[in-house]
C-alpha cells in the first residue's frame, strides 16, 4: 500500500512497510535527511525494520545492484553507546555501496558521511545458522582484510531506534577493503589493532576485541540472524565485521586513514 503524500511527511493511512521503504530510498536518491519514522510509528520494531530492509534489496535488486555480501552494525561498545542501541544488526551488501581503492568519500551520494575501521571476511564457504559458533564461523573464512566503511543515515543528526536502524540497512553508504588480504590462520584477530588517522592526527584506536570480543563472534552472530531471516552467507561474500571504533566525520578536504597491523593501511581522502 502506498499513499500520495509529500516527501517526508507520513501517508493519511500511517505509515507501513512498502511506504517506509519507499521513503527511505527516496531520501537515499535524493540525499534527503529526515526524523525517524518512530517518532510517528512507535511500533516499528527490529523485525519491521527488517522486513522494509529486505524490500529494499529486492528493490536495488530490481534496478540493478548485485548482492556482494552483508554488513554488521553496533557491534562495538563505543558504537553502541555513541547512538543509544544497546546490540548489533544485520545489513545488506551490494555492489553500487563498493569504493575502489583511492576513491575519495562520494559525497554527491551521501548526506552526512563518516568513517570507521573495519575488519573484513572474504568467505570461503557458505555458512548457515543456526547455532553457528564463532569456531564455525572462523573456519567458512577464506580471507582477512583492513577496511573501512563510510557510513550514512537517512535520519538527521544520526537519531534513530532499533527499528529505524535496521530499516535503513544499518545505515549503510559505501566501503572499501584495503591492500593486505590474509589467511585467518594468520593472524589473531582480537589482537589486530587499529589506529585511526584524521588529517595527519591519531584520534582513536582499537583492536579486534572490540568487535564481540572477537569479529568471529560477530560472523557467527550475522549466520544466526540471518538464519531467522532465512537466510545465509554464501561463498564470495564480503562481510563487514562492524566498526572497530566509533566513526570520525568525513568532510570534503578531509583525509582520513586506517592504519592495521597485519592489514595494512586504507586511506580515503574526503573529496570536493
Amino acid at each position: 500500500m502506498t499513499s500520495t503524500t509529500e516527501p517526508g511527511t507520513m501517508p493519511q493511512d500511517g505509515w507501513t512497510i512498502e511506504s517506509v521503504a519507499a521513503e527511505l530510498l527516496a531520501c537515499e536518491d535524493e540525499r534527503r535527511e529526515r526524523e525517524p519514522f518512530t517518532d510517528e510509528w512507535p511500533e516499528l520494531d527490529l523485525d519491521t525494520g527488517y522486513a522494509i530492509q529486505d524490500l529494499n534489496l529486492q528493490k536495488r535488486l530490481d534496478r540493478g545492484e548485485k548482492l556482494v555480501g552483508v554488513k554488521l552494525g553496533l557491534t562495538s561498545r563505543a558504537k553502541q553507546q555513541r547512538m543509544g542501541v544497546h546490540f548489533p544488526f544485520v545489513a545488506w551488501l551490494t555492489d553500487a555501496m563498493i569504493l575502489p581503492i583511492g576513491d575519495p568519500v562520494p559525497q554527491s551520494k551521501l548526506i552526512h558521511p563518516r568513517i570507521e575501521p573495519e575488519i573484513v571476511f572474504v568467505m570461503g564457504d557458505r555458512l548457515e545458522g543456526p547455532g553457528v559458533t564463532a569456531a564455525q564461523a572462523m573456519a567458512a573464512v577464506e580471507s582477512v582484510w583492513g577496511g573501512a566503511e563510510v557510513i550514512d543515515s537517512r535520519y538527521r543528526n544520526f537519531r534513530f531506534k532499533a527499528g529505524d536502524v535496521s530499516a535503513d540497512n544499518a545505515s549503510s553508504g559505501a566501503f572499501v577493503t584495503g591492500p593486505v588480504g590474509l589467511p585467518p590462520t594468520d593472524l589473531d584477530l582480537a589482537l589486530e589493532a587499529v589506529l585511526v588517522e584524521v588529517d595527519g592526527e591519531i584520534v582513536d584506536s582499537a583492536t579486534g576485541a572490540a568487535v564481540q570480543g572477537h569479529p568471529g563472534e560477530a560472523l557467527a552472530l550475522a549466520a544466526n540472524d540471518l538464519a531467522r531471516r532465512g537466510h545465509a552467507i554464501e561463498p564470495g561474500w564480503i562481510v563487514l565485521t562492524g566498526g572497530m571504533t566509533d566513526a570520525v566525520f568525513a568532510p570534503p578536504g578531509s583525509s582520513v586513514a586506517m592504519h592495521f597491523t597485519n592489514l595494512g593501511s586504507v586511506f580515503i581522502n574526503g573529496g570536493e
